[in-house]
């Protein structure tokens, strides 16, 4: 493999690697505050691409406008799924919230399949993300280098917020225990609604983004993404926003780098990410960047 081809492929991949990181941001972050893993993500980043595709073809915006609109209502919509899905069951056992988790996902793809119908829609990409760039005998979409550029911008306020911002130390609280963040005068529910709010914000930018990547929208697109950015979560240490990313680069670059050297295997390449989440959970189940918790009854 020339050295050309190479770079190619590592384009393809670090694009790909950073739309799992920021996805799988989401699923971190919901489960470091709630020890609750939100299997309606997901489905919040194929609604997101929905958004901005509408915005964009029915109500005629300009594509920033469009995108910022979509962005925005996803992370109301997923303030309010939590709301009405999660908040209900907090202090109930948790199978009993994954359960609702697992139906809030069913309801979103099903309601997708009837209001959007099952048809699939091309996403509307704007000039500035579909110009092709040619370095001498390749070729390379220039959202190939949008899409690790805006996924660094989004983790770096990212950990901004966390690290330097009261509603940041807010959320580190939490994550450590509910009752004494409450005795520190922490409104619990505000924080977990702004969590969630957080995370669909980034699945939305993720939907927007692989929209443009792969311009084609269909109601169960966040199906297949959803469980690679779970794993990506689980292998970089879920809970941990740092491995969260390494995880979604890792899942990325072998996918990506597989297929390029061993085209035969192609056909497999969704089942990469879990054999990855096979060999982690047997040689380290705390992730690589994941600390050891005990899980409070």
């Amino acid at each position: 493999m020339s050295f050309e081809i190479f770079l190619q492929h590592f384009s393809n991949a670090l694009s790909l690697g950073s739309l799992y990181a920021l996805i799988a941001i989401g699923y971190t972050m919901v489960y470091g505050i709630l020890r609750l893993i939100n299997f309606a993500h997901g489905d919040i980043f194929m609604l997101g691409g929905y958004f901005a595709f509408y915005a964009l073809t029915t109500f005629l915006m300009p594509w920033w406008v469009g995108f910022i609109v979509a962005i925005g209502i996803t992370a109301v919509l997923g303030m309010s799924i939590e709301k009405v899905a999660y908040k209900p069951l907090r202090d109930s056992p948790k199978v009993s919230v994954l359960i609702s988790a697992i139906g809030v996902s069913f309801l979103i793809e099903s309601l997708g399949v009837v209001v959007f119908g099952g048809v699939q829609k091309a996403f509307p990409i704007p000039d500035l993300f579909g110009q092709v760039i040619v370095f001498g005998n390749i070729s390379i979409v220039s959202v190939n280098f949008f899409i690790p550029a805006i996924a660094f911008v989004c983790l770096f306020f990212l950990m901004y917020l966390v690290n330097f911002t009261k509603t940041g130390m807010a959320m580190r609280a939490l994550s450590k225990d509910h009752e004494t963040a409450r005795l520190m005068a922490i409104d619990v529910d505000r924080i977990i609604s702004y969590t969630f709010g957080l995370g669909s914000l980034l699945a939305a930018v993720g939907g927007i983004m692989w929209g443009m990547k792969y311009p084609q929208l269909y109601p169960l697109m966040g199906l297949m993404p959803g469980l690679k950015c779970f794993i990506a979560a689980v292998v970089g240490g879920i809970g941990n926003i740092t491995g969260a990313v390494i995880g979604g680069l890792v899942i990325g670059f072998i996918e990506i780098m597989t297929v390029a050297f061993m085209p035969s295997l192609s056909g497999y390449r969704d089942a990469f990410a879990f054999i990855l989440l096979i060999i982690i959970l047997l040689v380290k189940p705390s992730g690589l960047m994941g600390e050891n918790l005990t899980e409070k009854v």
